[in-house]
């Protein structure tokens, strides 16, 4: 004879409870946002082999402000 089971509902959180994200659920899309930003803002510019070192000064400096 199989044993009876009782079924319990899956709560979810309750109304107005916070919820905590990590650091890197809000930094990654925000970091995809700003390179899909980029690569919109100049398409007309792209090269294959490009001698403008101004996306590389961009990132040099996001990494500068980010390590401190």
């Amino acid at each position: 004879m199989p044993a009876r089971t009782n079924p319990r509902r899956a709560r979810g959180p309750a109304a107005g409870a916070p919820v905590r994200l990590p650091w890197w659920a809000v930094a990654l899309p925000v970091l995809a946002f700003a390179a899909l930003l980029l690569v919109m803002a100049g398409p007309e510019q792209a090269h294959a082999a490009s001698t403008d070192p101004g996306f590389g000064r961009f990132v040099e400096r996001a990494l500068d402000q980010l390590s401190y």
